[in-house]
């Protein structure tokens, strides 16, 4: 059997090129998986996978890497993507869970979960920077993928808006930390707080600078965690047909497999 040959997508071929180059090799139904919160030391992960319609119906105005667009427009494109999506997933991961399994295990677990979750079974997956094994269906491990891949960027903005909301709710619990501003990342606000007040269950533990101000001295940092702190259980955000959201169960770490500047494709199964 000849090997088909390889597809080359130049990043400046535009967001949407990578899809559609993997649909005219037979892929009908591409699905892009990203999380948000890798970086931050409170608050939970949350990974979310989509697949967006071929053609222009998957076309989403304003699509963009979620970083790089404003709160309110990731709140629009929020909105388009989960009226328009074949299908979409929502995995998030407390902060206890990250402090008991590891950050890149609940990371991967999270984004395989949320793959696995959706009602479209995907026929190729595209994963911004980390490989994810055990799909049965072939994927691709794309460096800065929700720069790259619409369907990874869509991702990306569920992931983002999902958590940001939940940042806003924890800061209405735990206020002091400014967590509806910064959303749990390392901040001169965020470290005076955490030097002021200690630590509140929704930060990790197992996280240097949280760990450095717990007041717990002669105990790993994964342990120092308060008392009392409430168990790991599915948080149901929202039900809708094409999407869910859930809590992920940590798997072992796999080595990522990114790719460089042009993406190269080939056909089968990894």
């Amino acid at each position: 059997m000849l090997t088909p040959p390889r597809t080359v997508v130049r990043r400046e071929a535009g967001l949407y090129a990578l899809e559609r180059a993997l649909q005219r090799r037979g892929f009908r139904h591409v699905a892009g998986a990203d999380e948000a919160g890798r970086g931050a030391c409170a608050g939970p992960l949350v990974a979310a996978a989509a697949v967006l319609p071929e053609g222009r119906r998957g076309e989403i105005d304003g699509l963009a890497d979620s970083k790089l667009l404003t709160p309110a427009s990731r709140e629009r494109v929020y909105e388009q993507v989960v009226a328009r999506a074949l299908a979409y997933a929502v995995v998030v991961i407390p902060a206890d869970e990250v402090d008991a399994r590891g950050l890149h295990v609940c990371n991967l677990a999270a984004m395989r979960r949320a793959l696995a979750s959706l009602a479209t079974r995907p026929d190729y997956v595209l994963t911004d920077g980390f490989g994810v094994d055990g799909l049965d269906v072939p994927g691709l491990a794309v460096w800065k993928g929700d720069r790259v891949a619409a369907c990874v960027a869509a991702a990306s903005v569920l992931a983002k808006v999902t958590r940001d909301r939940m940042m806003v709710e924890l800061d209405a619990a735990f206020p002091g930390y400014g967590f509806a501003e910064h959303k749990g990342y390392i901040t001169a606000e965020h470290t005076a707080a955490l030097r002021e007040r200690g630590p509140c269950r929704e930060h990790r533990f197992s996280y240097v600078n949280v760990a450095a101000v717990s007041g717990v001295d002669g105990r790993p940092p994964r342990s120092r965690r308060p008392v009392g702190a409430r168990p790991v259980e599915p948080m149901e955000r929202f039900e809708a047909s094409r999407g869910t959201v859930g809590v992920a169960l940590g798997e072992q770490p796999r080595p990522p497999a990114p790719v460089g500047e042009d993406v190269v494709m080939e056909g089968g199964v990894r």
